[in-house]
C-alpha cells in the first residue's frame, strides 16, 4: 500500500493547489512568529548532525522530568519549547535545563493551529538539514529495538535509505481502574501508572487530499466516540523529519506537505519501519486539564463535539475493559501490528 499515489487528485492540478496551500501555511508561520517571545535561546554552537526536538507545553511540570530524559536517553541533542502560558513552573524548569531552548507565548493555541505556527518559525529558524522530532509533553516516542538503537542509529538508517520522515501510531495507554483514583508522582514514569492499552478495533484509510494514511480507533474511539467513529481522534503521525525550510506540519503532525513525507506506513507488506508514540494523556491529572480545556477550549475546533468528551474525562472515568492489553514491549507491539521493523530491525 503506497501513499504515492495520486488517489483523490486531479494529477497536476492537485499537485499545484498543494504547493500553494504550503506556502501559505508558511505564509502563517512567518506572520505568527512575534506572537512568541525568546526567554533562553542556548541553541548557537549546535553541531550539523544534532538531533532537535520541537514541543509546545503548557503546565506540563509533572510529565517533563521523564519526558527530557526519555528523549535525552533515545539521542536528542537539544530541545526547543514554546511555553502557552503555563503557570505552575513549567517555563522556569525549562529554563534551567542546559539543553533547552524557551520562548513563551499567551497567544491563543488554538488560532496558531494548535501549535503548529509557533513551532513551525522554530523549526525554519533552527531545524533547517536536522533530523527533527516534533511531539508533545504527553507524546514517548519508540521503535522496534528502541531500547538498544538510539535516534542517531535510526536516523543514520533512514539517511541510507534515503528516507526523510518516519511514522508512529499514537497508542493511548491508560491504567487498570478509574482515572480519579489512580496515582501518580509529579515528575516520575508514566508507564508505571499507564501500562493498559487496545491492542485492536482499528482502522486506516487514505485521506482523500493530503493522501497520508489516515488511522482511527483505539480506546478513545471505544469510550468516548462509539456512536460516530469516524469522530475519534486521528492516530496516524509523523513525528521524525529530516527537516527542510519548505516543509509545513498541516494539523499537527497528523499531516506534513510536501506530500512525499507522508509515506511511512505500509500496512500490507510490512516492509517499512515505524514506530509508537506512546500517549500518555490519561494520568490522573486529566480530570483538572478537562476542567481547565472546557473553559479554555483551545484544544479543539468543535466545540460542542468535545464538549461531552471533556466533561466525562472530568469525571475520572475507567477505561479498561476485559480486552485491554498489558504493554510489555516492542516485540509485542510488532506482533500485534501496531509497529512494524521492515528492513531496520
Amino acid at each position: 500500500m503506497s501513499l504515492r499515489s495520486d488517489k483523490g487528485l486531479q494529477g497536476y492540478w492537485g499537485a499545484y493547489r498543494l504547493r500553494w496551500k504550503r506556502r501559505r501555511f508558511l505564509f502563517r508561520v512567518w506572520r505568527k512568529r512575534r506572537q512568541i517571545t525568546p526567554v533562553q535561546d542556548r541553541s548557537a554552537g549546535l553541531d550539523r548532525d544534532a538531533i532537535l526536538c520541537f514541543s509546545t507545553v503548557r503546565n506540563e511540570i509533572a510529565r517533563l522530568p521523564y519526558f527530557l530524559q526519555h528523549y535525552r536517553d533515545l539521542g536528542v541533542d537539544h530541545f526547543f519549547f514554546v511555553d502557552n502560558g503555563s503557570d505552575d513552573g513549567t517555563a522556569d524548569f525549562l529554563a534551567s535545563q542546559p539543553d533547552v531552548s524557551l520562548w513563551t507565548t499567551t497567544h491563543s493555541y488554538r488560532l496558531a493551529r494548535f501549535g503548529v505556527d509557533w513551532l513551525g518559525w522554530l523549526q525554519w529558524q533552527y531545524g533547517h538539514k536536522h533530523w527533527c522530532l516534533t511531539v508533545d509533553a504527553d507524546e514517548l516516542l519508540i521503535y522496534p529495538s528502541w531500547q538498544t538503537r538510539d535516534l542517531r542509529a535510526l536516523t543514520g538508517w533512514l539517511d541510507g535509505q534515503g528516507l526523510a520522515s518516519f511514522g508512529a501510531i499514537l497508542l493511548d495507554l491508560y491504567p487498570k481502574g478509574p482515572l480519579a483514583a489512580t496515582t501518580f508522582k509529579s515528575g516520575g514514569d508514566p508507564l508505571e501508572v499507564l501500562n493498559w492499552f487496545d491492542p485492536d478495533g482499528y482502522s486506516h484509510k487514505h485521506h482523500p487530499y493530503y493522501g497520508n494514511l489516515w488511522i482511527q480507533g483505539g480506546v478513545r474511539q471505544r469510550v468516548f466516540f462509539a456512536s460516530d467513529p469516524s469522530r475519534a481522534p486521528t492516530l496516524n503521525k509523523t513525528p521524525l523529519v529530516r527537516w527542510n525550510r519548505r516543509n509545513a506540519y498541516v494539523s499537527s503532525t497528523h499531516q506534513i506537505l510536501p506530500r512525499k513525507l507522508h509515506d511511512v506506513f505500509d500496512l500490507d507488506g510490512h516492509s517499512k519501519a515505524s514506530g509508537v508514540l506512546l500517549h500518555t494523556k490519561f494520568l490522573p491529572l486529566i480530570t483538572e486539564k478537562s476542567t481547565e480545556e472546557l473553559a479554555r477550549r483551545q484544544h479543539f475546533e468543535n466545540t460542542t463535539l468535545y464538549q461531552d468528551y471533556h466533561n466525562r474525562l472530568a469525571a475520572g472515568p475507567d477505561l479498561w475493559f476485559e480486552g485491554s492489553c498489558r504493554f510489555e514491549d516492542d516485540a509485542q507491539l510488532i506482533a500485534l501490528g501496531l509497529m512494524s521493523k521492515g528492513n531496520w530491525a
